[in-house]
């Protein structure tokens, strides 16, 4: 007699990677209602109402993204469907998006009142997979809706673009105030980003029962060097391309702007801080000695497969301009090393969608300086991790933390990213031994390019499952958006 089916997918053959597992285990895994109910070494077929074979593949939690920037250069309706399929199509499952008031994104100012559910509006119904926000104070009433933000849409990580003081998204801003969208008497400057660091220490007093999850993120970098820099270089013939716009932008920027906002935070008792992006040996050096300083302060450190895989040789060019700027290979070097030596918490791909036509100028299209800023890339995030990792000796589950568990902690994202019974069924099967060329042509994106054609990674995402669903198969996304808005509070 047979069994009545009680589980809604098995997944069988599944070699499963877990964060706190150092060993790879052949398992099955059983879900039911979007979850794992089951992980053994075998679960009857019979009792499933579907059965997919895993094949022996390596099985990774669903990759969280945690920094990507969804509908930045293209109507944020649009981008999220495309850039959400090359998410899927890499084993990411959760994308959570920078979004702020100001030029580009919706292309408003005004409250967040406002604003947010416009955001919200334009992204139902459009993800692949599940999404959330983190949001950037960029005027001062916008500090006040920090607690509104928290408590009814479960934002509970900000963000501070150190850059933007005196400087645009692409360059040199006398009108910050235009560029931001915010009033002529306002300065988006260091004495906001001390208030904005006290609004967050104040709602983490409203609410201490979630006080590790309320974290505020910040692009490091200073506008002053930034400014005198890039004129000195642009004066300068010798260098050109990616070489010159990472001398425009110093690493010593970068260490200046972590030393700047780690001493506001001690001084705010801002406690939770994420340097995001870091990109060079000065940057990741000024962070840990930051964490030396400032022990009571609990800092994340990210890196990108963008800063992990390109150098300033990389053949493609200006199509891998992005802020902060791709590096030399030894800066390159060290940060692998950091991720090796578990100084680094979490990689993501900083994904932001930028057509070919805003990467090139048409009267001059190997000016560096007229390129847009900003690529795509969370489509290679875990193959390309994978790949250079293994060569490194990364193990699996240390993969799996700096990819899945530890942005899901750090984020409130308390169901996801680990293999294990309770949490979301998020799962991707990836072929350890597949070698495969990266071609623009073949990802999901809009973008028409990448600045990582033509490298070999080996490692590559056959199957991704969001909540049990199979969304990405063999090279093709399946079905229509179900990805759903996740409050994380």
């Amino acid at each position: 007699m047979s069994e009545v089916p009680v589980l809604d997918q098995v997944i069988k053959n599944v070699r499963v990677v877990r964060p706190h597992h150092h060993a790879v285990e052949l398992l099955d895994v059983g879900i039911k209602d979007g979850k794992y109910v089951e992980i053994a070494p075998y679960i009857s077929p019979e009792s499933s109402k579907n059965v997919f074979d895993g094949k022996n593949l390596l099985g990774f939690p669903g990759v969280v993204d945690a920094h990507m920037h969804i509908g930045i250069y293209q109507p944020l309706e649009q981008d999220a469907v495309t850039e959400s399929k090359a998410a899927a199509m890499g084993g990411v499952t959760t994308s959570l998006n920078y979004i702020r008031t100001g030029q580009y994104y919706l292309n408003k100012g005004g409250a967040y009142r406002d604003f947010f559910p416009e955001v919200l509006a334009r992204s139902q119904g459009n993800f692949f997979v599940d999404y959330s926000y983190h949001v950037a104070p960029i005027s001062a009433t916008h500090i006040e809706e920090m607690q509104m933000l928290y408590e009814e849409y479960g934002i509970n990580s900000f963000k501070i673009f150190m850059f933007y003081g005196g400087y645009g998204l692409h360059g040199l801003s006398d009108q910050q105030n235009l560029f931001l969208m915010i009033n002529k008497e306002e300065r988006y400057d260091f004495a906001h980003f001390e208030f904005i660091m006290r609004g967050l220490s104040k709602l983490r007093e409203l609410y201490p029962e979630v006080g590790d999850r309320l974290s505020l993120s910040l692009h490091c970098e200073v506008a002053e060097i930034l400014n005198a820099y890039t004129k000195i270089v642009q004066q300068d013939s010798s260098l050109t391309g990616l070489q010159a716009y990472s001398a425009a932008r110093p690493p010593h920027s970068e260490g200046l702007a972590i030393c700047i906002a780690s001493y506001l935070a001690h001084e705010t008792n801002c406690l939770n801080i994420n340097l995001l992006h870091l990109s060079s040996r000065k940057a990741l050096e000024a962070a840990l000695m930051m964490q030396t300083a400032f022990p009571h302060i609990n800092f994340r450190r990210e890196v990108t497969v963008g800063h992990l895989l390109l150098d300033v040789d990389a053949p493609t060019g200006k199509w891998a301009k992005v802020n902060p700027p791709i590096r030399p290979r030894a800066d390159v070097e060290y940060l692998w090393q950091a991720v090796l030596n578990h100084q680094v918490d979490w990689i993501v791909s900083d994904h932001a969608c930028c057509s070919a036509e805003q990467k090139v100028s048409l009267q001059d299209p190997h000016n560096i300086w007229l390129a847009k800023s900003g690529f795509g890339g969370t489509e290679y995030l875990l193959s390309g991790i994978f790949s250079e990792g293994s060569k490194r000796g990364m193990s699996y589950n240390h993969m799996a933390k700096l990819l899945s568990w530890h942005p899901a902690q750090r984020f409130g994202l308390s169901s996801k990213g680990d293999i294990a019974v309770g949490y979301d069924a998020d799962l991707v099967l990836l072929d350890p031994q597949e070698t495969f060329v990266i071609n623009a042509e073949e990802s999901e994106s809009q973008q028409g390019y990448t600045p990582f054609a033509g490298m070999e990674l080996t490692g590559r995402v056959k199957s991704t499952f969001l909540r049990g669903n199979l969304i990405y198969n063999n090279g093709e996304v399946l079905g229509s958006p179900t990805g759903k808005f996740l409050k994380r509070c």
